[in-house]
């Protein structure tokens, strides 16, 4: 292997710890900790993980945590409801529902109900609008953490090559704005691409957002490139990433490994959202590049 591991599990940590710093002093100067709200509706097990580890993670921020589990059978009109009183709650700095949410609830009408001021996850077309108009808002959270991983491993990014395999909302698009915003050439790839080697061959950064285990192949990539794999496939038990990491990490000049690369910045990213969103919601000055 030539590639240099991109460590997300500990750039996460660091970051978490200025969460907890800047929640601190907000507590000081508020009078009240940072506020997150967690919807889980429904027992889907992965998402109950997920939740889990939100609330635990930001406790461990020193911000508060308000868990709301409903049942499977709950209705749309119940749930928006729900949204409604966090908007309405001083105590509540940021709202997240979790994905994906059961059959006979319309996702897009609850993700646009709430608040964009506490839209943490960065969903509200609001959000998405301001990211792509280069105005300040939230970015979601696995995006804005690929980003991170990406400047502080290379730089100044401008002027870069970069691929984005993947057009989805949560991911590939709000990825490929982010990286224009950073002034890189963007590429963004998805099913109907023609030629994805030939686009990938000439990319500095490439972020695997595909779905697809071991979709890219090391052979596609040019020689240093950095490799951001956001793929969470599990192949026999084991997960495992977009990018068949074997023959990438032999030609690429960094790499995310998965697990402990992208993922653990997701929820260290909820967790910068939140405490952003606490000191504006609050109106006390935070520094715009303090997190």
């Amino acid at each position: 292997m030539t590639a240099e591991l991109i460590d997300g599990k500990a750039f996460a940590a660091g970051l978490r710890a200025r969460v907890g710093e800047h929640a601190a002093a907000f507590e000081a100067a508020a009078g009240r900790k940072a506020g997150l709200a967690v919807v889980l509706v429904g027992e889907d097990p992965a998402s109950s993980v997920y939740v889990r580890s939100k609330g635990k993670a930001t406790v461990a921020a020193n911000m508060a945590s308000f868990e709301h589990r409903l049942p499977a059978g709950t209705d749309q009109a119940e749930l928006i409801a729900l949204v409604d009183r966090l908007n309405a709650d001083p105590a509540v700095d940021g709202i997240l529902v979790q994905l994906p949410l059961p059959g006979q609830i319309d996702e897009q009408a609850v993700l646009t109900r709430i608040d964009p001021a506490k839209d943490v996850d960065g969903f509200h077309p609001v959000n998405a609008g301001r990211l792509a108009t280069g105005l300040e808002g939230f970015v979601p959270c696995t995006p804005l953490g690929c980003l991170m991983l990406l400047e502080d491993q290379l730089g100044d990014l401008a002027g870069k090559d970069a691929v984005v395999i993947g057009r989805s909302n949560i991911v590939g698009k709000p990825m490929a704005a982010l990286l224009t915003r950073a002034s890189c050439t963007v590429t963004l790839a998805h099913s109907r691409t023609k030629d994805l080697p030939g686009h990938v061959a000439r990319a500095d950064i490439v972020v695997a957002a595909v779905g697809r285990a071991g979709f890219v192949k090391g052979e596609w990539l040019k020689p240093g490139a950095t490799v951001i794999d956001v793929g969470i496939n599990r192949v026999d038990g084991a997960l495992t990433g977009d990018v068949d990491f074997d023959s990438a990490a032999s030609v690429a000049g960094a790499i995310t490994p998965v697990p402990g690369g992208v993922g653990p910045m997701t929820i260290a990213c909820l967790l910068r959202n939140t405490i952003v969103a606490a000191y504006r919601n609050a109106g006390i000055d935070l520094a715009k590049d303090a997190i």
